[in-house]
């Protein structure tokens, strides 16, 4: 896939783009915030690992911002009342963890 031309604005994107009922494991988070990492870093998803802290792999601060707009458009949790924490967003598999209780809980 050619991660690059896929449209830049991710509200629109992620309309047309929802969580599936197989994503509120953990493992199933984790796997949608991969793609979702590897799109907004225009890398393939295979070279995102899930353990590796999200400034290694390239996510600055606009890639932060978006990485929220997925989670509120995707996962459909308010971050405001989510109690996410610093921590929570320390790798992709913390976030996937904490993301998939909120789903569950």
């Amino acid at each position: 896939s050619d991660y690059s031309s896929m449209d830049s604005d991710p509200v629109l994107r992620y309309k047309f783009d929802p969580m599936s009922n197989d994503e509120t494991s953990q493992a199933g988070v984790e796997q949608r915030l991969i793609r979702e990492v590897a799109i907004i870093l225009c890398k393939e998803p295979s070279s995102i690992s899930p353990g590796a802290s999200l400034p290694s792999l390239g996510v600055d601060s606009m890639g932060f911002v978006e990485l929220l707009v997925v989670i509120e458009k995707v996962f459909k949790l308010r971050l405001i009342e989510s109690g996410l924490t610093r921590e929570d967003f320390e790798t992709i598999h913390a976030l996937a963890s904490r993301i998939s209780k909120g789903l569950q809980g």
